[in-house]
Parts: structure tokens; sequence; C-alpha cells
């Protein structure tokens, strides 16, 4: 099947999607967690040949461990699609309620964006949580993944789309005559609402589908988001590199700091809200960076620091490079700065924008970091590995935006919705109200109402 082929076959299924009832969606996504549990053992063959090819292509051991999908990850996922069914279905809400007139009503309803096309990093898990909530929020899907882990997401989107694919029944649609554009699945849920892409060749003609794909979601580098956002006329929400920093106040608690930084960097190191560069406060730093030091030493953690770290600790130099590089490995880089508003300046300034914290027992110090850091996710006193739209309670998410545009930070199940005006009268028209346009006394006209219902 072409790439235009599988865009048109998702843009149809997206139609009835948009309309699928709460209670057949969240049976769909059942079927998904179960059918994941049933072919584990294919699911893990599939990862162990991308794994054996990783390894021989000398792939970096925090990059293999992101790639692995294993009877662990199989539960992880699992248990995301479980939070994800009990999540209330954002679709169909009525946001605002506003009476023009007498019998005519303006709602302004939550609906799904329609199709996206989504191109993510090497990690299996990913294309689970990236589908379900696309799922789950009414959208059709495009999926491209890391070349790396190109036979487990062939077989992972093969049993998810077999887990919702079957004959047609119109009692899954909240409204009859739905039926038409595409065959519904024995799980309710229409056939092409999921389409894997496997080449970079696909991504490109992806680009060029603008009149049935609606958005398109990057995860990757900067570098990555602007080529996309150069080479296509679909709207892109960028999720940009994770440049994050943790800034340890002179007036941290040493104990935490270490604690926090510590989780931060090591907790998970090849993902991107993992912490790559540490802002120390000039006034703590002779008490800190020995201890931190130690830590980081134990968990292998290469340490390169300023001219300032280095006349503390014995670490090798970091250039300006550094401070503007996403390592997704066990290095950090350290900083020495004289003040909170330098700590600022720097990661304004080097920084992607997605999540860093400050360590502090000072509350107006905090309240100035929250307000300054121009990121989509700022922290006092933990970690900067909350960023995760499975720790927000947003059922996971399909990547983190940086960007300032419809949705920012973690993108979960509201990230994936846009909305549209019902206006529902009973006979009405402009010409009738004093704003019409049309002639005549104004005197004689209607006025609206507008009130809030």
């Amino acid at each position: 099947m072409s790439i235009s082929e599988k865009a048109k076959k998702a843009k149809s299924a997206s139609i009835l999607l948009s309309a699928v009832k709460t209670d057949v969606k969240n049976a769909a996504l059942a079927k998904i967690a179960d059918a994941l549990k049933n072919r584990s053992t294919e699911l893990i063959a599939a990862n162990q040949k991308d794994l054996r090819i990783a390894e021989k292509n000398k792939l970096a051991s925090p990059l293999l461990k992101r790639l692995k999908f294993d009877e662990g990850k199989i539960a992880d996922v699992c248990v995301g699609i479980e939070t994800l069914i009990k999540l209330d279905d954002p679709v169909g809400k009525t946001l605002t309620a506003t009476e023009l007139d007498e019998g005519l009503n303006l709602y302004k309803v939550s609906c799904p964006i329609g199709v996206i096309g989504v191109v993510f990093e090497s990690r299996p898990d990913a294309l689970v949580q990236i589908s379900t909530l696309c799922l789950k929020s009414g959208n059709a899907v495009l999926l491209k993944g890391g070349s790396e882990a190109a036979n487990t997401n062939k077989i992972l989107a093969k049993v998810i789309a077999d887990a919702t694919s079957g004959p047609a029944s119109s009692k899954n649609y909240s409204r009859k005559g739905h039926l038409t554009a595409a065959v519904a699945s024995k799980a309710g849920i229409p056939v092409g609402w999921i389409q894997l892409l496997e080449t970079r060749q696909d991504v490109a003609e992806m680009l060029k589908m603008d009149e049935d794909i609606d958005l398109v979601i990057p995860r990757g580098s900067n570098e990555f988001v602007r080529y996309i956002m150069n080479h296509t006329n679909i709207p892109v929400l960028g999720h940009a590199e994770g440049i994050c920093h943790v800034y340890v106040d002179g007036a941290a608690n040493i104990d935490m700091a270490v604690k926090i930084a510590v989780d931060s960097k090591c907790q998970y190191v090849a993902v991107c809200n993992a912490t790559e560069t540490l802002l120390v406060a000039n006034k703590i730093a002779k008490e800190f960076l020995p201890k931190i030091k130690t830590v980081l030493e134990e968990k292998n953690v290469e340490l390169r620091g300023c001219k300032k770290t280095r006349s503390i600790i014995k670490i090798k130099p970091a250039t300006e490079k550094d401070w503007s590089t996403e390592y997704l490995d066990y290095i950090l880089s350290i900083k020495v700065v004289d003040s909170v508003d330098e700590a600022i300046e720097h990661i304004n300034h080097y920084g992607s924008h997605h999540t860093d914290a400050i360590v502090t027992q000072d509350k107006a110090t905090a309240e100035k970091f929250l307000d300054l850091v121009d990121s989509a996710g700022v922290f006092w006193n933990c970690s900067t590995r909350f960023s995760d739209g499975y720790r927000y309670g947003l059922g996971a998410e399909v990547g983190i935006s940086t960007t300032k545009i419809h949705s920012r930070g973690p993108v979960g199940l509201e990230g994936l919705l846009i909305y549209k005006w019902k206006l529902l009268g009973s006979g009405q028209i402009v010409a009738d109200y004093a704003d019409g346009g049309s002639t005549g006394s104004p005197a004689t006209k209607k006025k609206f109402t507008h009130k809030k219902i």
C-alpha cells in the first residue's frame, strides 16, 4: 500500500473514529492490552532480532536499553493502557455554552484533531503509548519509529491493528449512518485507524499529504524538528531535544539537592527529561560539589565542569558545546553561577525550553525561577524526570511540546484535541438582528443576549 493510500485510509477512519462511543473505545483498548500479553513471545522474539542487529552496529548502551521490549516493558505498557481506560473521555465535552438569543444557543465542543503523523525514536513502548492515546482521543495515526526498532514496531502495529479488526456494527457509533466511509471493527474501531510507515522515504511522502493529515508530531533533535517544519504544509507540534537543568541554589538543602540531581540525571539517562547540565550557586559549591561528585562517579557518570567547578573538584573541562548538548548518556556538565539570575539567563540561552528545576528552601527565589525560566516544565524541589504525561496523569504522552501553540509540555489526551462550534437555532437569520447589515430601522431589529448558559 502506498503512503498516499495509507493516509487516505486513515483519513476515512478518522471521521468514523471521532464518533465512537467511550465504552467501545475502552473495550478496544482492553483488547489491545490482552493481545500484547497473549502475543508477548512473538513480540519479544522480534525485539531480540532488533537488539542483535543494534549490538552488531555498536549502538550505545543507553540506546540499547531504550530499544529493549521485554516482559517488563510489556507489563508497563499494559498498566499504561489500564490507566488510560480509567480516564474520562475527552471527546464531546462542552467547553463553553452561550445563548445568543432565545432559541439560538452556541456550544464550543471538544473533538479529535483527525489524522496525526508521529515520527518517534527507537523505543517500541512509545508506539503503544502513542497509538492508544490516539485511539482514546478519537484520532487516526500514522507511525514512524526509529529504524533500529523496525522488526518490533512491525509486529506491534500488527498486534494492535489485529486486536481491533473485524466486521462492522452500527451500534458502536453515537449516530447512525456513520458506516459508509470505512468498515468498522469487531472492537468498534474503524479499520485503517493505525498505519505504520517503515522508511525515511515514507516520512518524506507523508509530509506531502496535507489534504489527509492534520498534524505532524516529530520527536527528536531541534535540527530534525526544523527539517520537518521546513518540508511540509501540515501543522507541526514540535518535540525538540531535552537539554534540561537542575539549579542548586545557595539556600538549598544539600542532601535534597544531591538526591534530586542524581535522580534527574541517572534514573533513566536516555530520555528527553533527564538532566544534562547542573548549575550550582557559588555560595554552596564548595560544600555541594564534592558530595555530588562522589555519588555520580559511583554511578559511572562522566563529569565535565567549568573553570570554577574544576577549582573545587577534579573533573574534565566543559566546552561551550557542552552547555547545549543533549547527551542521553552518563555524562553531566556542571557550571558554578553567582546567582539565580545567572542560572535563569544560562537556562534560557542554552536550554531547549523542555524542563528545568530549582532546589532551594527560599520561596521567593523559587518563585522567581518558576516565573522567569521560559520552559514547558519548571519544577521546585523535585526531579526533572517527573516531566511525563503518565506521571502528570494525562494517560502517557505522544511527546513533549516545547512550542507555545496549541499544547505545551507533555502532550496527552487533551493535547490531541481541538474544538468545534455548534450553533443550535430555531429558524433565526442574521438579517433579523441589529448588526445584520441589512436595511431597515435598528429599532425594529432583534439584539443578541450573549448570555452564558
